[in-house]
């Protein structure tokens, strides 16, 4: 995983795409902390799989910016 890896404070957020049965692709986010134990740990995924594995990564940056935003440090 982890084509894109965005960081704030000592969370990390990387974004990837994964392909779907169906031929679609769909945006994925992994959140960890970057010390920390995989319990803490969070898979998160775009609602929508889109049809390029390009648009799929946009929207995966997409969120995991506003799953960072949300972190409180």
């Amino acid at each position: 995983m982890a084509a894109v890896k965005y960081t704030k404070a000592d969370w990390v957020a990387q974004a990837d795409i994964q392909e779907l049965d169906n031929g679609q692709f769909q945006g994925v986010v992994l959140v960890s902390r970057e010390h920390g134990n995989s319990s803490e740990e969070a898979r998160h995924t775009v609602a929508a799989p889109s049809d390029s594995p390009e648009q799929a990564l946009e929207q995966a940056t997409a969120l995991a910016h506003r799953l960072l935003a949300d972190v409180t440090v």
